[in-house]
């Protein structure tokens, strides 16, 4: 039976994001809490993980693409 005090409910919420860190941490995912708190709201409101998964990894790739062009020399980015 769930926990039915708030406080019993927030611990439990703890706990559930304490073990998701450690699997997170073990898949290096570069999650943090605070991100895996909210792909977990995402996910109980009813977003597919799957695409959240996809959504997450084309930010991390476009991050990346615009930290490359944003150390590129100005003549290099220019055609």
């Amino acid at each position: 039976m769930p926990p039915q005090d708030p406080v019993d409910k927030r611990q439990a919420a703890r706990e559930v994001i304490d073990i998701l860190q450690e699997i997170s941490e073990l898949l290096n995912t570069n999650l943090d809490r605070t991100e895996l708190s909210l792909c977990v709201s995402l996910i109980e409101n009813g977003v597919n993980p799957d695409a959240l998964a996809t959504v997450i990894k084309d930010l991390r790739k476009e991050a990346t693409n615009t930290k490359r062009l944003s150390r590129a020399p100005a003549s290099a980015t220019a055609d």
